[in-house]
């Protein structure tokens, strides 16, 4: 959330992509493209941001000389893009596109590898998401989605 409120200071609508859109039940994307994008709605809902922000699901592509083509096929138009990968950020700049580079916010304590690992282990993960995501996740049983693709029952 503190990255989409540093870029809307920079912008006066934000796309928000869903990245992995194909991917669900794995350990690294437990959650369906369509849960992600209630999460992030409903986040941002919850802080008034919702009207200035589109998300757009996007599956991969493994082919980086086609990914701003991709990109641009699944969005409506942008002229600014915003990512903290260093290859995304060249790949969009060789388009012709600014881009650039958030902040980081306390990468150590908001970590979603982490948060899936205190899921997995049954450990508090409550404060480390907006109330509405915790909320969400309980009401689909996500955590214990994510415990079953792990093989855990702890």
């Amino acid at each position: 959330m503190n990255v989409v409120k540093w870029a809307l200071e920079r912008v006066d609508e934000l796309v928000v992509l869903i990245g992995s859109a194909q991917e669900s039940h794995t350990l690294s994307n437990p959650f369906t493209a369509g849960e992600r994008i209630e999460m992030i709605r409903m986040s941002l809902k919850d802080i008034g941001l919702d009207s200035r922000t589109i998300l757009v699901p996007i599956p991969d592509v493994l082919m980086n000389s086609v990914w701003v083509y991709h990109v641009k096929i699944h969005t409506p138009r942008f002229n600014k893009v915003f990512a903290r990968n260093p290859l995304v950020l060249r790949l969009f700049r060789e388009a012709g596109y600014e881009a650039v580079m958030p902040p980081l916010y306390n990468r150590e304590k908001y970590n979603s590898t982490m948060i899936r690992k205190l899921m997995i282990l049954g450990e508090d993960w409550s404060d480390l998401v907006p109330r509405v995501v915790h909320d969400y996740i309980k009401e689909i049983h996500g955590d214990e989605r994510l415990k079953d693709v792990a093989g855990s029952d702890k």
